[in-house]
Protein backbone atom coordinates (compact mmCIF):
# COMPACT_ATOMS: atom_id res chain seq x y z
CA UNK A 1 0.00 0.00 0.00
CA UNK A 2 1.54 3.27 -1.43
CA UNK A 3 0.01 4.87 1.84
CA UNK A 4 2.60 3.51 3.95
CA UNK A 5 5.35 4.52 2.04
CA UNK A 6 4.93 7.96 3.26
CA UNK A 7 6.46 8.62 7.16
CA UNK A 8 3.52 11.28 7.69
CA UNK A 9 1.33 8.68 6.62
CA UNK A 10 2.24 6.29 9.29
CA UNK A 11 2.32 9.00 11.74
CA UNK A 12 -1.22 9.99 10.48
CA UNK A 13 -2.49 6.35 10.78
CA UNK A 14 -0.65 5.85 14.71
CA UNK A 15 -2.06 9.08 15.97
CA UNK A 16 -5.92 8.46 14.10
CA UNK A 17 -5.73 4.97 15.98
CA UNK A 18 -4.98 6.45 19.33
CA UNK A 19 -7.91 9.30 18.91
CA UNK A 20 -10.56 6.54 17.60
CA UNK A 21 -9.48 4.36 20.59
CA UNK A 22 -9.25 7.35 23.39
CA UNK A 23 -11.72 9.31 22.19
CA UNK A 24 -15.30 6.94 23.21
CA UNK A 25 -13.50 5.25 26.19
CA UNK A 26 -14.08 8.90 27.51
CA UNK A 27 -17.13 9.96 25.66
CA UNK A 28 -19.05 7.75 27.37
CA UNK A 29 -19.13 8.90 30.66
CA UNK A 30 -19.66 12.41 29.42
CA UNK A 31 -22.75 11.07 27.74
CA UNK A 32 -23.77 9.29 30.66
CA UNK A 33 -23.53 12.76 32.57
CA UNK A 34 -25.48 14.57 30.05
CA UNK A 35 -21.92 16.23 29.19
CA UNK A 36 -21.74 16.13 25.61
CA UNK A 37 -20.52 19.58 24.59
CA UNK A 38 -18.09 19.53 27.17
CA UNK A 39 -15.16 18.63 24.37
CA UNK A 40 -16.35 21.74 22.23
CA UNK A 41 -15.97 23.89 25.20
CA UNK A 42 -12.26 22.42 26.11
CA UNK A 43 -11.57 22.64 22.42
CA UNK A 44 -11.88 26.44 22.72
CA UNK A 45 -9.83 26.65 26.16
CA UNK A 46 -7.17 24.41 24.50
CA UNK A 47 -6.61 26.96 21.76
CA UNK A 48 -5.06 29.19 23.80
CA UNK A 49 -2.42 26.42 24.89
CA UNK A 50 -1.39 25.82 21.40
CA UNK A 51 -1.10 29.31 20.66
CA UNK A 52 1.31 29.37 23.55
CA UNK A 53 3.22 26.48 22.48
CA UNK A 54 3.45 28.12 18.87
CA UNK A 55 4.57 31.31 19.92
CA UNK A 56 6.89 29.99 22.74
CA UNK A 57 8.19 27.27 20.29
CA UNK A 58 7.18 24.62 23.01
CA UNK A 59 5.58 21.92 21.97
CA UNK A 60 1.51 22.41 21.52
CA UNK A 61 0.06 19.67 22.13
CA UNK A 62 2.10 19.44 25.89
CA UNK A 63 1.06 23.21 26.21
CA UNK A 64 -2.72 22.76 24.98
CA UNK A 65 -2.66 20.02 27.63
CA UNK A 66 -1.97 21.94 30.61
CA UNK A 67 -4.09 24.83 29.65
CA UNK A 68 -6.80 22.63 29.20
CA UNK A 69 -6.63 20.93 31.81
CA UNK A 70 -6.90 24.04 34.42
CA UNK A 71 -9.81 24.87 32.16
CA UNK A 72 -11.38 21.44 32.41
CA UNK A 73 -10.64 22.11 36.50
CA UNK A 74 -12.20 25.56 36.44
CA UNK A 75 -15.48 24.12 34.65
CA UNK A 76 -16.13 21.06 37.33
CA UNK A 77 -15.61 23.84 39.63
CA UNK A 78 -18.12 26.16 38.18
CA UNK A 79 -20.74 22.94 37.47
CA UNK A 80 -20.23 21.81 41.30
CA UNK A 81 -21.34 25.15 42.88
CA UNK A 82 -24.66 24.75 40.02
CA UNK A 83 -25.36 28.01 40.38
CA UNK A 84 -27.36 30.16 37.46
CA UNK A 85 -24.60 32.33 36.97
CA UNK A 86 -22.48 29.05 36.00
CA UNK A 87 -23.81 28.81 32.22
CA UNK A 88 -22.63 32.78 31.60
CA UNK A 89 -19.33 31.96 33.44
CA UNK A 90 -18.51 28.77 31.46
CA UNK A 91 -19.59 30.87 28.07
CA UNK A 92 -16.59 33.34 29.27
CA UNK A 93 -14.36 30.71 29.26
CA UNK A 94 -14.92 28.94 26.29
CA UNK A 95 -14.71 32.01 24.00
CA UNK A 96 -12.13 33.59 25.58
CA UNK A 97 -10.10 30.48 25.48
CA UNK A 98 -10.76 30.96 21.44
CA UNK A 99 -9.95 34.37 21.31
CA UNK A 100 -6.90 34.34 23.71
CA UNK A 101 -5.43 32.01 21.26
CA UNK A 102 -5.97 33.84 18.13
CA UNK A 103 -4.78 36.97 19.65
CA UNK A 104 -1.57 35.49 20.77
CA UNK A 105 -1.02 34.23 17.66
CA UNK A 106 -1.09 37.42 16.16
CA UNK A 107 0.83 39.08 18.85
CA UNK A 108 3.42 36.52 18.80
CA UNK A 109 4.21 36.88 15.12
CA UNK A 110 1.48 35.03 12.74
CA UNK A 111 1.76 30.84 12.40
CA UNK A 112 -1.59 31.17 11.29
CA UNK A 113 -1.89 28.35 9.24
CA UNK A 114 -0.24 26.42 11.84
CA UNK A 115 -3.03 27.69 14.00
CA UNK A 116 -5.70 26.46 11.65
CA UNK A 117 -4.34 23.08 11.31
CA UNK A 118 -4.89 22.55 15.32
CA UNK A 119 -8.55 23.42 15.00
CA UNK A 120 -10.01 21.86 11.92
CA UNK A 121 -7.12 18.36 12.03
CA UNK A 122 -4.47 18.30 9.47
CA UNK A 123 -2.14 14.89 8.95
CA UNK A 124 0.35 16.99 7.82
CA UNK A 125 1.00 18.60 10.72
CA UNK A 126 1.80 15.40 12.78
CA UNK A 127 5.15 15.01 13.54
CA UNK A 128 6.97 12.21 15.78
CA UNK A 129 7.03 14.09 18.88
CA UNK A 130 3.75 14.69 18.33
CA UNK A 131 3.04 11.14 17.99
CA UNK A 132 5.02 10.40 20.78
CA UNK A 133 3.40 12.70 23.51
CA UNK A 134 -0.05 11.32 22.00
CA UNK A 135 0.71 7.97 22.91
CA UNK A 136 1.27 9.02 26.61
CA UNK A 137 -1.44 10.90 26.76
CA UNK A 138 -3.66 7.83 25.16
CA UNK A 139 -2.24 5.78 28.12
CA UNK A 140 -3.39 7.98 30.52
CA UNK A 141 -7.05 8.49 28.91
CA UNK A 142 -7.26 4.41 28.82
CA UNK A 143 -6.03 3.95 32.23
CA UNK A 144 -8.40 5.94 33.79
CA UNK A 145 -11.22 5.41 31.67
CA UNK A 146 -11.04 1.68 32.14
CA UNK A 147 -9.27 1.03 34.80
CA UNK A 148 -11.77 3.08 37.27
CA UNK A 149 -14.56 1.95 34.98
CA UNK A 150 -17.04 1.03 37.80
CA UNK A 151 -16.11 4.02 39.99
CA UNK A 152 -16.66 6.58 37.16
CA UNK A 153 -20.08 4.74 36.06
CA UNK A 154 -21.29 5.01 39.42
CA UNK A 155 -20.32 8.83 39.43
CA UNK A 156 -22.22 9.49 36.20
CA UNK A 157 -25.38 7.36 37.00
CA UNK A 158 -25.86 8.62 40.13
CA UNK A 159 -23.96 11.05 42.50
CA UNK A 160 -26.11 10.91 45.50
CA UNK A 161 -25.45 7.21 45.49
CA UNK A 162 -22.09 6.80 44.72
CA UNK A 163 -21.37 9.48 47.98
CA UNK A 164 -23.45 7.37 50.26
CA UNK A 165 -21.53 4.55 49.19
CA UNK A 166 -18.17 6.14 50.40
CA UNK A 167 -16.75 7.20 46.65
CA UNK A 168 -14.64 10.26 46.30
CA UNK A 169 -17.07 12.10 44.22
CA UNK A 170 -15.62 15.28 43.68
CA UNK A 171 -12.00 13.36 43.27
CA UNK A 172 -13.38 11.50 40.57
CA UNK A 173 -15.67 14.18 38.83
CA UNK A 174 -12.22 16.04 38.28
CA UNK A 175 -10.58 13.47 37.03
CA UNK A 176 -13.34 13.25 34.55
CA UNK A 177 -12.79 16.30 33.57
CA UNK A 178 -9.10 16.57 33.47
CA UNK A 179 -9.12 13.13 31.49
CA UNK A 180 -11.53 15.18 28.67
CA UNK A 181 -8.98 17.80 28.65
CA UNK A 182 -6.35 15.18 27.50
CA UNK A 183 -8.36 13.22 25.18
CA UNK A 184 -9.38 16.95 23.37
CA UNK A 185 -5.34 17.36 23.07
CA UNK A 186 -5.03 13.89 21.37
CA UNK A 187 -7.79 14.10 19.10
CA UNK A 188 -6.27 17.71 17.88
CA UNK A 189 -3.91 17.03 15.40
CA UNK A 190 -6.27 14.71 13.49
CA UNK A 191 -9.99 16.21 13.86
CA UNK A 192 -9.61 19.63 14.92
CA UNK A 193 -10.20 21.47 18.32
CA UNK A 194 -13.23 22.64 16.82
CA UNK A 195 -14.46 19.30 15.71
CA UNK A 196 -13.21 17.15 18.64
CA UNK A 197 -16.68 17.34 20.58
CA UNK A 198 -17.51 15.15 17.82
CA UNK A 199 -15.82 12.26 18.10
CA UNK A 200 -16.23 12.53 22.02
CA UNK A 201 -20.53 11.90 21.26
CA UNK A 202 -21.16 10.38 18.24
CA UNK A 203 -19.41 7.35 18.22
CA UNK A 204 -20.86 6.28 21.61
CA UNK A 205 -24.69 7.87 20.76
CA UNK A 206 -23.80 4.98 17.15
CA UNK A 207 -23.02 2.63 19.18
CA UNK A 208 -25.86 2.89 21.98
CA UNK A 209 -28.31 2.51 18.80
CA UNK A 210 -27.65 -1.33 19.61
CA UNK A 211 -26.52 -1.95 22.45
CA UNK A 212 -27.97 -1.73 26.57
CA UNK A 213 -25.12 -2.69 28.73
CA UNK A 214 -22.26 -0.11 29.25
CA UNK A 215 -19.54 -2.31 28.93
CA UNK A 216 -21.16 -3.22 25.36
CA UNK A 217 -21.53 0.10 24.22
CA UNK A 218 -17.77 1.17 25.10
CA UNK A 219 -16.61 -1.38 23.27
CA UNK A 220 -18.66 -1.31 20.09
CA UNK A 221 -17.96 2.67 20.17
CA UNK A 222 -14.74 2.38 20.44
CA UNK A 223 -14.88 0.20 17.14
CA UNK A 224 -16.63 2.64 15.53
CA UNK A 225 -14.63 5.43 16.13
CA UNK A 226 -11.22 3.79 15.15
CA UNK A 227 -13.00 2.37 11.99
CA UNK A 228 -13.93 6.33 10.97
CA UNK A 229 -11.01 7.57 12.19
CA UNK A 230 -8.47 4.90 10.03
CA UNK A 231 -10.93 5.27 7.47
CA UNK A 232 -10.85 8.87 7.39
CA UNK A 233 -7.62 9.57 7.46
CA UNK A 234 -6.80 7.23 4.67
CA UNK A 235 -9.56 9.35 2.65
CA UNK A 236 -7.44 12.67 2.94
CA UNK A 237 -4.93 11.09 1.73
CA UNK A 238 -6.61 9.52 -1.62
CA UNK A 239 -9.28 12.55 -2.13
CA UNK A 240 -7.14 15.79 -0.93
CA UNK A 241 -10.22 16.36 1.89
CA UNK A 242 -10.17 17.80 5.10
CA UNK A 243 -9.26 14.98 7.80
CA UNK A 244 -11.31 16.36 10.75
CA UNK A 245 -14.15 17.22 8.37
CA UNK A 246 -13.95 13.78 6.63
CA UNK A 247 -13.89 11.73 10.03
CA UNK A 248 -16.79 13.90 11.72
CA UNK A 249 -18.82 13.26 8.27
CA UNK A 250 -18.36 9.46 8.18
CA UNK A 251 -18.87 8.63 12.04
CA UNK A 252 -22.44 10.84 11.32
CA UNK A 253 -22.83 8.06 8.26
CA UNK A 254 -22.40 5.87 10.85
CA UNK A 255 -24.80 6.82 12.99
CA UNK A 256 -27.38 7.03 10.98
CA UNK A 257 -27.21 3.56 9.16
CA UNK A 258 -27.81 2.00 12.90
CA UNK A 259 -30.65 4.23 13.84
CA UNK A 260 -32.18 3.07 10.51
CA UNK A 261 -31.07 -0.33 11.19
CA UNK A 262 -32.26 -0.13 15.37
CA UNK A 263 -35.66 1.24 14.40
CA UNK A 264 -37.03 -2.77 13.67
CA UNK A 265 -35.20 -4.36 16.13
CA UNK A 266 -36.47 -1.99 18.55
CA UNK A 267 -40.12 -3.04 17.61
CA UNK A 268 -39.01 -5.94 17.94
CA UNK A 269 -37.86 -6.20 21.62
CA UNK A 270 -40.86 -3.81 22.12
CA UNK A 271 -42.96 -6.59 21.10
CA UNK A 272 -41.12 -9.04 22.83
CA UNK A 273 -41.11 -7.72 26.46
CA UNK A 274 -45.39 -7.10 25.59
CA UNK A 275 -45.59 -11.03 25.00
CA UNK A 276 -43.64 -11.78 27.90
CA UNK A 277 -45.62 -9.60 30.42
CA UNK A 278 -48.44 -10.99 28.62
CA UNK A 279 -47.63 -14.76 29.60
CA UNK A 280 -46.92 -13.43 33.25
CA UNK A 281 -49.88 -11.37 33.73
CA UNK A 282 -52.25 -14.75 32.39
CA UNK A 283 -49.87 -17.05 34.99
CA UNK A 284 -50.53 -14.52 37.75
CA UNK A 285 -54.50 -14.49 36.89
CA UNK A 286 -54.53 -18.42 37.35
CA UNK A 287 -52.69 -18.29 40.25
Amino acid sequence: MDILDYAFMQRALIAAALVGITAPAIGTYLVQRRQALMGDGLGHVAMTGVALGLVLHTSPVWMATLVSVLGAVGMELIRARGRTSGDVALAMLFYGGLAGGVMIVNLGGGQTASLLGSMFGSITTVGAEDVTAMAILAAFVLAVAIGLRRQLFAVCQDEEFARVTGLPVRALNLLIAITAAVTVTVAMRIVGLLLVSAMLVIPVAAAQRLTRSFATTLGLAMAISVTVSLTGTAATYYMDVPSGATIVLLAIGVFMVLTAFSAPLARRRAKAASAAEEVCTRDDVKV
